[in-house]
């Protein structure tokens, strides 16, 4: 478990699937995602971060408030599975549309960048989101992670027709983080 001032990052339970599936079901949250998902799609994610938990020690976690145990979204990092971040950490975070502005995306990143630099020999954390995310991007910068244009990509998990495929790569080296 991750303890931040006001978050906790923690493996997944059963009882999360309901109040992830609210969340992973709005348009807004998903508008820069994905397809909004069900409540089986939301299962099978869980599930995914589950394995992927007992496999290598880390995921996206579930991620809730400290003061009244609400889930949230989910923050935390996982082994890349494509090019340009294929086998490296990738860092990622989903939060439920009312907790947005409140610097929750940001706290949560934070913890999870210092949890895998302590924990994980990799010497950089990587993220990748559609080019018109803004919201993920300033969260990437103010995590002093740097813009990759030599690995923007077209997601190949996504139709040529889908606005979303276009990608963009940023990285967080340890030595810029130590240096923060």
């Amino acid at each position: 478990m991750i303890e931040t001032e006001r978050l906790r990052m923690r493996s997944w339970r059963d009882e999360d699937v309901t109040p992830f599936q609210r969340i992973c079901s709005d348009p807004e949250v998903m508008a820069t995602l994905g397809p909004p998902l069900d409540i089986n799609a939301t299962a099978a994610r869980i599930e995914w971060m589950q394995a992927h938990e007992a496999e290598y020690g880390h995921c996206f976690w579930a991620l809730e408030r400290r003061d009244d145990a609400r889930l949230i979204g989910w923050c935390g990092v996982i082994r890349g599975d494509m090019e340009p971040v294929a086998n490296k950490v990738e860092i990622g975070w989903r939060l439920a549309r009312d907790c947005w502005g409140a610097g929750f995306a940001s706290e949560a990143a934070r913890g999870a960048v210092a949890w895998s630099f302590a924990h994980l020999p990799d010497d950089a954390i990587w993220a990748i989101t559609w080019q018109g995310n803004t919201r993920s991007r300033a969260v990437m910068e103010r995590l002093d992670m740097r813009y990759r244009e030599d690995l923007d990509f077209d997601h190949p998990k996504l139709a040529e027709s889908d606005p979303l495929r276009p990608h963009v790569t940023y990285a967080l080296s340890r030595s810029a983080w130590g240096a923060a």
